[in-house]
């Protein structure tokens, strides 16, 4: 089987070797109708559109072949016209030469920073794989989807985050947001990623695992060797988050949720507001780091689904300035799965801003299944 990106490179070699017939078109067309335009007329100022316009789509090299078949074309019309030696042609000829070096430069110039985005974008998508690894669609009695859309249309990874860990008892999720962009907040998000990962397994507590999760967070924005030379208010950055523990065996979920938007409960149909009580504060806020956290207990029977997200999706904008209604567009849906719901919500969340988010988003939905008997 070919690889997606040679594939992908493959098809877009196509289209460019096909368009290569329009310069080549155009540099005929003039040539016979100069040749045959009378001796007033001179219509090979023109012949320099053929480099300029490959120039746009094609390498230096075939930019370079059409500059060159310009200048023959241009010296055949000064033979069959006049001479070579003809004033008139002779400068039609070096502007000609000139104008296709200095096309031909911008292509190689143009080829040279398309690798070079090639290249960041291999490395964006390693870097997704590393930090925001794929969930697994099924783990113990639960289904999962879940899916990343950066604002950034270049962009692969960003602020927003999520990650599942198995336990012996069940499984657990953490999805949250950071404060901020560009690299800093993917930084908090690996961060925050690696520690959630390592420890999410070894904590027996959730209480005791958002509390690690807190002082990991919080130690590190602390850091004066991460302070230097960061941006002015990193000393205010922070993390949204929402931690779950689901057992195998308990029809419940257990949350702690840290500053974070609600996630929806559907049911039969109908959407519901997991919130909490009492509400812990974001992730990093250091002087809230004594505050007492609870573990708020939901119902979450089979056939349920979860659906956890970051605010990127209920902030999103149409372009009135109206925000994207979440539960009302989920409520009504028919129960076909939660990959079926996030793909739904993908085109509709889309549909709404016009095609383009103003901030990353993420969503994981969850479906309890009945245990085989």
């Amino acid at each position: 089987m070919v690889p997606r990106r040679h594939k992908d490179q493959h098809l877009s070699r196509e289209p460019r070797h096909a368009l290569l017939a329009v310069p080549v078109v155009l540099i005929v067309l003039v040539t016979v109708i100069d040749i045959l335009a009378p001796p007033s007329v001179h219509l090979g100022p023109f012949l320099v559109a053929a480099p300029a316009v490959t120039a746009s789509f094609a390498g230096p090299r075939a930019t370079a072949c059409i500059g060159a078949l310009a200048v023959l074309a241009q010296a055949v019309v000064a033979v069959v016209r006049t001479s070579l030696t003809d004033l008139n042609h002779s400068f039609q000829l070096i502007t000609l030469i000139l104008m296709s070096v200095l096309v031909t430069s911008f292509a190689a110039r143009r080829e040279r920073h398309e690798r070079e985005l090639t290249q960041l974008r291999s490395v964006a998508t390693a870097a997704q794989e590393v930090v925001l690894k794929p969930l697994p669609h099924r783990v113990g009695p639960l289904r999962i989807a879940s899916v990343y859309l950066a604002a950034e249309s270049e962009a692969q990874i960003g602020g927003d985050l999520y990650a599942a860990a198995r336990t012996e008892q069940g499984t657990r999720f953490v999805i949250g947001d950071v404060r901020g962009k560009g690299l800093e907040a993917v930084g908090d998000a690996a961060l925050l990623l690696g520690a959630f990962r390592g420890a999410a397994h070894r904590r027996a507590d959730l209480t005791a695992l958002v509390t690690f999760l807190e002082g990991t967070v919080s130690s590190d924005l602390d850091d004066p060797a991460a302070l230097e030379g960061a941006a002015e208010d990193r000393g205010e950055a922070f993390i949204t988050a929402a931690v779950l523990d689901i057992p195998d065996n308990e029809q419940v979920l257990h949350m702690i949720n840290c500053g974070h938007p609600p996630p929806l409960l559907l049911r039969h149909g109908k959407v519901s507001l997991l919130e909490t009580r009492r509400p812990a504060p974001p992730l990093g806020l250091t002087e809230f780091a004594e505050a007492d956290l609870i573990t708020e207990v939901f119902a979450f029977e089979p056939s349920d689904i979860v659906l956890l997200y970051t605010d990127g999706v209920i902030e999103a904008r149409d372009r009135d300035g109206m925000f994207y209604p979440l539960t009302e567009r989920v409520a009504g849906r028919p129960d076909k799965g939660p990959d079926a719901l996030l793909a739904h919500l993908c085109k509709d969340l889309l549909r709404h801003v016009g095609g383009r988010l103003g901030d990353d988003a993420a969503m994981v939905a969850i479906e309890r299944r009945p245990l085989p008997s």
